[in-house]
């Protein structure tokens, strides 16, 4: 795929969402890569109101997952996989389950669970850039 988006600053989020959106044709399960504090979860929230999210999104952190309503019934969850020690962890909540969905899943630290990732996952990665930019990449 191989393709990019600069994200200059907050105001380019939600065309950067759009774009995003453009991309992943039918796919339902997205993992977001980068460091930490990258703007992940700000990415998301983007895309969640893209998806026509009313409510308030926010990290999962402590949770591990959040649940939004989007336009017309789709359902998303929202993973945060930091603090996961083991990748096991994940299957002890569900993870099976929500994969297997028709559901959206945005997945924050999906590396941490890699063992468990379909092979066909949308990988989203949020570069740092030297001038702190984003540069979004697709793969």
């Amino acid at each position: 795929m191989g393709d990019t988006f600069l994200i200059n600053g907050l105001d380019d989020l939600q065309d950067a969402a759009k774009w995003l959106m453009a991309h992943i044709g039918e796919q339902r399960q997205l993992a977001f890569e980068g460091e930490m504090g990258a703007g992940k979860t700000t990415f998301i929230q983007a895309i969640c109101r893209e998806l026509g999210v009313t409510q308030e999104v926010t990290s999962p952190t402590f949770a591990l997952v959040n649940e939004y309503s989007g336009t017309a019934g789709l359902v998303i969850y929202h993973f945060d996989f930091y603090r996961l020690n083991d990748p096991t962890e994940a299957l002890d909540f569900g993870l099976e389950d929500y994969l297997s969905s028709e559901a959206m899943c945005l997945m924050e630290w999906s590396e941490k669970i890699a063992p468990f990732l379909p092979e066909d996952i949308f990988r989203v990665y949020l570069d740092v850039m030297p001038d702190q930019t984003r540069l979004l990449r697709l793969s």
